[in-house]
């Protein structure tokens, strides 16, 4: 088919971002039902395959990927590793067929971005590193990985007022480690007024003790009932995932030239891969926390007014974007505050005082409304039912 049917909101004028997603506690979305895509199957089959080929060589395991997804495999800490290569086999058949229906206009695609496991895939498709020097370091880890989660919890803090004091986050995370029961650090700087907490034992719930002394009454913290590996965190310290993975990178192949496409690594918040850096800035991916607010502020920044998710079922980065063009739009749609007066104007601005002062000092937050959304998989089987 051609591109209008695929993505008729890309045009010649437009400049696209693709972005890559993480694991998560669903991890088959839509798959299942595009293995009979007529464009994306044969992709999906053949990167599959190959998933199961790297399992069998980097965990010495036996997987059949497609017919997991077939039957509606459920996914949990047991299949964590090979959820990864099922996750990132997907993304890549994304890619491909993505490519294909782009034709020309792929030359539009402006940046590479991706969440955690997503930001190794990118580093794939833009040549850094082929599938398995890249997935076998990840893979080999995951599995010690996975044994750190059912002692590890998430917790969401995010503020209705003002923006969060990350200082005093990072604080009071050393403070409770230091106590000797459990190591809490932040994972993801998800947007300046939410960030991403995991932590051993009882430890998020000692943070939500301190929380009525240190922060404002408009933050709050709710905790995820789900277990997580913690990685992008120090708490993959303990196992020295960090030094395993810096070891196992000393000699993958790793391509020392720029690549293809520039990424945006939450590992930074920027365009850092040089083709010199690639091996340190995975190590690096292994514990530092993900800068994804960042990535998302650099996007809008570049003008990308087309952002195309790859992967099943994409949930952070979409999420995240979505709920910032909502504020905005809120924002920018409230009526003219002098005839309400300020008590009602004071009102509104209190949830969300942290966006009101940040629009007065960054005006490119105001593109957030006027970014295209695209995911890839509900528009390819959107036109294949058409």
């Amino acid at each position: 088919m051609a591109l209008p049917d695929y993505f008729p909101e890309i045009t010649q004028a437009s400049r696209i971002a693709v972005s890559f997603r993480g694991y998560n506690i669903t991890n088959a979305g839509q798959t299942a039902a595009l293995l009979k895509h007529s464009l994306l199957g044969p992709l999906l089959h053949d990167r599959l395959q190959q998933a199961d080929i790297l399992c069998a060589d980097a965990l010495g395991i036996k997987t059949t990927l497609q017919k997991d997804l077939e039957l509606n495999r459920p996914s949990d800490l047991s299949t964590y590793s090979q959820d990864l290569a099922m996750i990132v086999a997907v993304e890549l058949a994304h890619w491909d067929a993505m490519l294909e229906v782009l034709g020309d206009r792929r030359k539009q695609i402006r940046v590479l971005t991706g969440y955690s496991l997503g930001e190794i895939t990118a580093t794939i498709v833009s040549g850094l590193f082929d599938y398995e020097h890249a997935m076998g370091p990840v893979l080999e880890l995951s599995r010690d990985a996975a044994e750190l989660a059912p002692n590890v919890t998430m917790g969401v803090l995010f503020s209705r007022g003002p923006e969060l004091d990350l200082e005093l986050i990072r604080q009071q995370c050393e403070v409770i480690t230091c106590q000797g029961n459990g190591v809490l650090a932040i994972s993801t700087y998800l947007a300046p007024n939410t960030v991403l907490l995991m932590g051993e034992g009882n430890t998020i719930d000692r943070f939500k003790e301190t929380m009525q002394a240190d922060f404002p009454k408009t933050t709050h913290l709710r905790k995820n009932p789900n277990h997580w590996p913690p990685l992008h965190t120090p708490i993959v310290l303990q196992k020295h995932l960090r030094d395993r993975a810096a070891v196992m990178l000393q000699t993958s192949a790793c391509c020392t030239e720029l690549p293809d496409y520039p990424i945006l690594s939450c590992v930074t918040g920027d365009i850092a891969y040089n083709g010199h850096n690639s091996r340190q800035l995975i190590t690096d991916w292994v514990d530092h926390p993900q800068q994804l607010w960042k990535c998302v502020h650099a996007i809008l920044e570049m003008g990308i007014d087309s952002l195309i998710h790859l992967g099943p079922e994409p949930n952070i980065l979409p999420a995240t974007l979505t709920r910032i063009s909502e504020n905005v739009q809120a924002q920018l749609n409230q009526p003219n505050w002098y005839g309400y007066g300020l008590r009602t104007l004071s009102k509104w601005t209190a949830h969300r005082r942290w966006l009101a002062q940040m629009m007065t000092r960054d005006a490119v937050l105001m593109r957030a409304p006027y970014v295209t959304q695209v995911n890839l998989e509900d528009h390819f089987l959107a036109v294949e039912k058409s």
